[in-house]
């Protein structure tokens, strides 16, 4: 058995924790512009399972030479998804920028479609987001948002 080639880098370490950093920020800020769908799963917590799993599986089949390679892009990508997560929650202004605002969907009863449209969500989707909160009219909802991880959060009128 060949130790070193299970466990030393072929790759530059520093190449390897490069190449990480800009397709994990390149992905996230090209979603993050892209907004959102409705969901459940926020963007950065998608973003790490699908880097992670492709850098995992890159490592385990061989096209690192090195387990270490691999293991150094998980670490990689692990490492600015909690770093992003921790600015986000020391800075105000970064949270802003990693996360979206609530977008204002339904006031007092009234579909706001230039809103609707800019989240390209269809009166069927919203409505389909309604009755899953138990909402059959329009008119029970005060106040409706698109959160920022893509859950729509209702205020029943009174």
């Amino acid at each position: 058995m060949d130790w070193d080639s299970i466990f030393v880098p072929d790759v530059p370490v520093g190449e390897i924790i490069l190449r990480g950093t800009l397709v994990y920020l390149a992905l996230f800020f090209v979603l993050r512009v892209s907004r959102r769908e409705t969901g459940g799963v926020g963007i950065s917590d998608l973003l790490v399972i699908v880097l992670v799993a492709d850098a995992s599986q890159n490592a385990m089949a061989g096209e690192y030479r090195s387990l270490t390679d691999g293991l150094i892009l998980v670490s990689t990508i692990v490492f600015w998804d909690f770093f992003l997560d921790w600015l986000g929650y020391r800075f105000a202004g970064v949270e802003r920028l990693l996360r979206p605002a609530p977008l204002l969907l339904v006031r007092n009863g009234s579909m706001l479609r230039q809103n609707m449209k800019r989240e390209l969500i269809s009166e069927e989707e919203l409505m389909e987001k309604l009755r899953e909160q138990g909402i059959s009219r329009l008119e029970e909802v005060r106040r409706c948002y698109m959160e920022g991880d893509g859950q729509v959060s209702v205020v029943r009128a009174k």
